[in-house]
């Protein structure tokens, strides 16, 4: 963190609201003459042949990117020296990838959020050689979304996130199409995708003792750099959010306290805008949220210390107590008018009911799920295709934890036999678990079946999931039989006692 004389020196650039409701609090303040640009991620460039498929090239690859200014940091990326493209398409078409792997290790491209088969999940069984190419291709087939894509590989995703390789899907629809949203890419519809990082005095990346909850950054990077500034040329502006971090959880809010719409989650769409004053995003979720700015003013969009932690042991270690500036934006003198946002966005049919008896329940606790690690050659569960099942997740823990399931959108049917509040009331991939509640989700496993490449389940806090907080699932046609694949690979083994919990 920065020093306490640093910080006050600060607080009159980075705080929009009087000083005394700033005081006091931690983190990385921008100040606004040393703010950068905020970076848009290109759309990655694609052709569409006779055959109607869009295809697309993505070379992973190092680089060095200028994360601090005036400072070289090593770092990997997708088709660049840092994160990667955004890539664009439309629900119903058929999309191609040629991926290159140029990095100095194995690694995979999980197209998280994506319903797909199995076998081009890019999952831990989908490794790329070094020098290797994988071609995955597939129908997409599910509403318009917000979706990323990011390495997966068995043991060492957080490291490979953490240098740099993640990327934004966005799906496009008939539905969002219609809607009188903000939708100019790079203009009033923004890419957010938020990390932390800590960098050594030469600017590398310090990539040594993560806390339990994994790498935690006291340096807040926003596509890529630290100390970023939107200017903003309309009157409402659309932020699609990631929460890109390994561990860190961030809770959103702009430092004047102004509400926001919510219009969208994980899996696209929300019935209606929600109005709120803070969102939480923990690794891996998302959120779409419109914010309203009146000409000339600036407004920054702060993580403020975490509000659920509910029997959390050692917060402050977990970073709960945490507050950062993220991203200064900064209207025009007039900006150009924007429609109303429409009353109504989408709709939602429940896949089940509240309290509907679970298919299978899941306990989180250390780095295992119903006390087990990880094992590669081990099938969880099997699950017949085309069907609706509820799962129940319990965080029996004093860890934060979040569960993601793999190939499916689920929907968050009660919480403790509670109803869920409104921002967990649409599509979810990636959900936040506190301790000592339980969660009823509701999924469908539609179309694709495989009985020989598995899915995830797994925590999203990525350490989690290196030291083993990880299943996998087979979806299965009718009549057909596990035959699941093996993998000759260390650290493998189911271990029900092993883990360490401080």
């Amino acid at each position: 963190m920065v020093s306490r004389r640093g910080f006050l020196a600060g607080l009159a650039a980075a705080c929009t609201v009087p000083l005394a409701a700033c005081a006091g609090r931690s983190g990385s303040p921008i100040p606004g003459p040393a703010t950068r640009p905020l970076p848009i991620p290109p759309l990655a460039a694609s052709t569409v042949g006779p055959d109607g498929v869009r295809r697309f090239t993505l070379d992973i690859q190092q680089g060095t990117s200028e994360i601090l200014p005036g400072k070289r940091t090593p770092t990997w990326g997708y088709s660049g020296s840092i994160l990667g493209p955004t890539v664009r398409a439309r629900r119903h078409e058929t999309v191609a990838f040629t991926i290159r792997n140029a990095v100095p290790e194995p690694t995979t491209v999980h197209w998280h959020g994506m319903h797909l088969p199995a076998r081009f999940d890019g999952g831990p069984h989908q490794t790329i050689p070094v020098g290797g190419t994988w071609e995955p291709a597939w129908t997409i087939d599910q509403q318009a979304a917000l979706l990323w894509y990011h390495p997966h590989p068995h043991g060492g995703t957080e490291k490979h996130v953490y240098r740099g390789l993640s990327g934004l899907f966005i799906v496009d629809d008939e539905t969002t199409d219609a809607l009188d949203l903000p939708k100019d890419y790079g203009v009033d519809d923004i890419p957010l995708i938020i990390q932390d990082r800590r960098l050594t005095a030469d600017g590398a990346l310090d990539e040594s003792d993560p806390t339990d909850v994994g790498l935690l950054g006291d340096t807040i990077v926003v596509n890529g750099i630290a100390g970023a500034h939107l200017d903003v040329r309309t009157d409402r502006v659309r932020l699609r959010i990631l929460n890109g971090s390994s561990g860190r959880i961030y809770n959103l809010a702009f430092a004047d306290h102004r509400p926001f719409q919510l219009i969208a989650t994980d899996g696209g769409l929300l019935t209606a805008p929600v109005t709120l004053p803070n969102i939480q995003l923990s690794p891996g979720e998302r959120a779409e949220l419109v914010v309203e700015m009146r000409g000339g003013e600036q407004i920054v969009l702060r993580s403020l210390p975490i509000e659920q932690r509910r029997d959390i042991d050692r917060a402050a270690e977990f970073g709960f107590d945490d507050s950062f500036d993220i991203l200064r934006l900064r209207a025009a003198q007039n900006p150009k008018p924007s429609a109303p946002l429409p009353v109504s966005l989408a709709t939602i049919a429940p896949l089940a009911q509240p309290g509907t008896a679970p298919d299978h329940t899941f306990e989180l606790k250390w780095f295992m799920i119903n006390n087990q690690r990880m094992d590669m050659n081990r099938v969880d569960l099997t699950v017949p295709v085309d069907t609706t099942q509820v799962w129940t997740v319990r965080n029996n823990d004093n860890w934060p934890h979040n569960f993601h399931v793999h190939d499916v959108q689920f929907q968050v049917l009660d919480i403790d036999d509670q109803a869920p509040p409104p921002a967990l009331s649409g599509w979810k991939d990636t959900l936040y678990t506190e301790p000592q509640r339980t969660y009823r989700l509701a999924m469908h496993f539609a179309h694709h079946s495989d009985p020989t490449y598995p899915y995830m389940f797994h925590c999203h806090l990525l350490l989690h999931e290196d030291h083993g907080m990880m299943g996998q699932f087979l979806v299965l046609a009718p009549g057909r039989q596990p035959t699941p694949m093996r993998m000759d690979m260390p650290g493998t083994e189911t271990d029900a006692h092993s883990g360490h919990h401080g």
